[in-house]
């Protein structure tokens, strides 16, 4: 298959184009970076500027599936700018993508989208699936549901539309696990609040290989992209220090102190989700890491992290 993919060069996506290049699919990639593109084989960048609504549609040319990686890192400091940054660096892609299909001839049949799990409520004891009706009130769960608006459209020319509600990724490339990883290795690691709060994860790998999978069977709806089994902060505070053969005897860090040297932001640190991703396994994938032991020990034994 051919397959158009935004984000192409973040965490997510350069993991995910040497998966589906090592399969043997063909890879076209935008950028909004004209030094970032590049002609090999199976791999082509085309350059576009969602905010200026400039796209090269040559990059639609016998492409049968588009993934949408693209936008802006959560994880800075969420001022009123910023957060209008957040959202349109979703919809006006998304936006630009779906005109895109609309006017130019094509062959595309999936839509693939990365979604967040912000969208849930707070929970410790309820355990939610897809199928959930409730939401939450907060910035980041109107986001993830004006970016799955964005990509519900593209059901209206015929697309079978996936939308990946993806956890914490736990990657040693990038994301929010090394910055958890520094002050442990430095000796100065704590644990959040109260430590209880759930945190829905998932394995770098086990993620590249749900988006394989989703294109490669066509899956259309949403799935939440998570492990089966949530831990909480403690616990993977504890794993981490443990990996990494360090101790932890700093006492918590109180949610009000990160609220003020964070800002809003600090609802990473201290939201409780507690997920699903049953949906995915009865369509047959298969989670290479379901425990949060193996997978920090699979990303910083002794050996790979010092």
């Amino acid at each position: 298959m051919k397959i158009l993919i935004t984000g192409a060069t973040g965490l997510i996506g350069t993991e995910l184009v040497k998966a589906l290049l090592a399969k043997g699919h063909t890879i076209n990639y935008l950028t909004t970076s004209v030094s970032k593109i590049e002609s090999k084989p199976n791999y082509h960048g085309f350059y576009w500027n969602p905010q200026q609504s400039k796209i090269d549609e040559n990059c639609i040319f016998g492409v049968d599936v588009i993934v949408h990686l693209a936008g802006a890192n959560i994880a800075k400091r969420w001022t009123n700018a910023y957060k209008q940054e957040i959202i349109e660096s979703r919809t006006l892609a998304s936006e630009l993508l779906y005109n895109l299909v609309k006017k130019n001839p094509n062959q595309v049949k999936q839509f693939v989208s990365a979604s967040g799990t912000a969208i849930y409520p707070e929970s410790f004891d309820k355990v939610y699936d897809e199928n959930s009706t409730e939401t939450e009130d907060s910035f980041l769960s109107n986001v993830v549901k004006k970016w799955e608006q964005s990509a519900d459209r593209f059901q209206v020319l015929g697309l079978k539309v996936c939308k990946l509600r993806t956890g914490i990724v736990l990657s040693n490339l990038g994301g929010a696990l090394p910055e958890m990883v520094k002050p442990i290795k430095m000796g100065f690691g704590s644990v959040m609040g109260n430590g209880k709060q759930l945190q829905s994860w998932i394995h770098i790998y086990d993620l590249v290989a749900m988006f394989s999978f989703a294109i490669e069977n066509q899956l259309k709806g949403v799935y939440n992209a998570v492990s089966p089994n949530p831990t909480n902060n403690l616990d993977l505070t504890t794993v981490i220090a443990k990996a990494l053969k360090k101790p932890l005897f700093l006492p918590n860090i109180p949610e009000f102190v990160m609220k003020l040297l964070l800002g809003e932001m600090s609802y990473l640190l201290f939201s409780s989700k507690n997920l699903s991703s049953q949906k995915i396994i009865d369509e047959g994938f298969q989670f290479q890491f379901i425990n949060i032991k193996e997978a920090i020990e699979d990303l910083y034994s002794l050996k790979k992290c010092c």
